[in-house]
């Protein structure tokens, strides 16, 4: 048998592929995923420019006196961004993942400590010429690659507490100094990165209490603490009755019940007494904005209305009345999905939910296909942070997440926000289109 037509691998003789395998990154790249990533920026660059014009003031969309012009400024940086992160060694993630998350974590410090307050938060860095960068943002790819190579070292399935800890640490840590920056919605994205330890082997049994704290949390709001512990005492005594096992744990369910009794009557003291004014607000306009319309209820108000005067079909492109008339604050960046719904209707609105399916969909795909842990860890990092942005995006403006300043990904206004999500998500496409000179691990 001759070398040249044979190789061994791990012991078995490996036919060569019949199909050639491109030696260039652009030539393995995954176009589909580039497509829906430029079809995405694009449609949000249209949107910014539909916000800012007024048909009483024409201005052009390439303008950098207006928002679309400056945005068109963050794209063509963003397309020098895509190049150099493809054309690099793709090892260099991998590689250099700890010295670029600790670079991070120290400009995140510098930040704090230097950055003067915008609207309350320590969080912004001046560059000059008008523009700033937001370092928090840059954080989600460089806490994504630190946790990838932790656990392409670690398995979750194996992990011993120390190492729990550690990769604890590696995740929240960044979270920890942004909170001291006054940004907390761009501190709670970093709890979407426990949707990847779930792929890596973490317990469903975590995201189960959590999914079950944060349902009594906002329970306990709704409904009268007697009337919700009774219903989750009947819960727990069913499940007793239908699994004699929870019987046996008898004396645990009730240490179980005890301790959710604690939380129930400790929710109130959180909110009125640890949670700053705004934060109470926010809570208090995702259970009942109607209460005070005119206040803190005001935006998610205005956006609901926004959304739907939209109707079927939309009001047509630039033809939105709330958006010229300002209705909805912070309309380029948090609100922008509402643009979407006024001027092109339930038609638009789905159409750009399915895109960011199709996205996210693309991206599990691409992460099951890698031949590393590193790399697939990677993906579902990528994936999760996407995912949670999306969802309390869209969440908010619709008044079933709380309005916590979290952009759209790849849509709304601001440089910081696109480098971060463009990084984010080339970085993997450039791990994966070298996936092929990666060997099983």
């Amino acid at each position: 048998m001759s070398t040249t037509q044979h190789r061994v691998l791990g012991g078995k003789i490996v036919q060569p592929s019949s199909r050639r395998q491109s030696t260039s990154v652009f030539g393995n790249l995954d176009w589909f995923t580039v497509l829906i990533y430029s079809v995405l920026v694009a449609l949000g660059w249209m949107n910014i420019y539909a916000v800012v014009y007024s048909p009483d003031n024409v201005v052009n969309i390439f303008s950098f006196d207006i928002n679309s012009g400056r945005q068109l400024t963050f794209i063509a940086a963003g397309v020098i961004l895509i190049i150099i992160l493809l054309v690099v060694d793709y090892k260099v993630y991998e590689h250099l993942a700890y010295p670029i998350y600790g670079g991070i974590i120290l400009l995140l410090l510098f930040t704090l400590a230097v950055a003067n307050p915008v609207a309350g938060s320590r969080s912004w860095l001046d560059l000059g010429a008008g523009f700033r960068l937001q370092p928090a943002e840059l954080s989600k790819f460089a806490t994504a690659l630190a946790i990838s190579k932790y656990l392409s070292q670690v398995s979750l399935r194996q992990q011993k507490m120390k190492d729990q800890m550690i990769l604890a640490a590696i995740t929240f840590l960044p979270a920890v100094i942004i909170i001291l920056q006054n940004e907390t919605g761009s501190a709670l994205v970093f709890g979407a990165f426990i949707l990847a330890f779930f792929r890596e082997g973490m317990s469903p049994l975590i995201l189960i209490i959590g999914g079950s704290a944060a349902a009594i949390f906002i329970l306990t709001l709704l409904v009268p603490k007697l009337y919700l512990l009774i219903g989750i005492a009947a819960l727990m005594g069913l499940a007793m009755f239908l699994d004699y096992r929870l019987m046996r744990r008898f004396k645990t369910m009730i240490a179980l019940f005890v301790l959710v009794v604690g939380m129930v009557f400790s929710v109130d003291y959180f909110v009125n007494d640890i949670l700053q004014p705004h934060q109470q607000n926010r809570i208090k306009a995702l259970i009942n904005p109607e209460a005070d319309p005119l206040g803190y209820g005001w935006n998610v108000t205005q956006s609901k209305i926004a959304i739907g005067s939209g109707g079927f079909w939309g009001k047509g492109f630039l033809e939105g009345t709330q958006t010229k008339f300002d209705f909805v604050p912070e309309q380029s960046t948090d609100f922008i999905f509402c643009t979407i719904g006024e001027e092109h209707g339930w038609v638009g609105s789905t159409i750009l939910i399915a895109l960011f399916l199709l996205l996210m969909m693309r991206i599990v795909y691409i992460a099951e296909r890698q031949k590393s842990v590193f790399g697939r860890t990677y993906g579902y990092c990528v994936v999760s942070v996407i995912f949670f942005h999306f969802v309390i995006n869209v969440g908010m403006t619709i008044g079933l997440a709380p309005v916590v300043g979290i952009p759209l990904p790849f849509f709304s206004y601001g440089g910081s926000s696109l480098w971060s999500f463009t990084i984010l998500l080339f970085i993997l496409l450039a791990i994966d289109a070298n996936r092929n000179r990666e060997l099983v691990r």
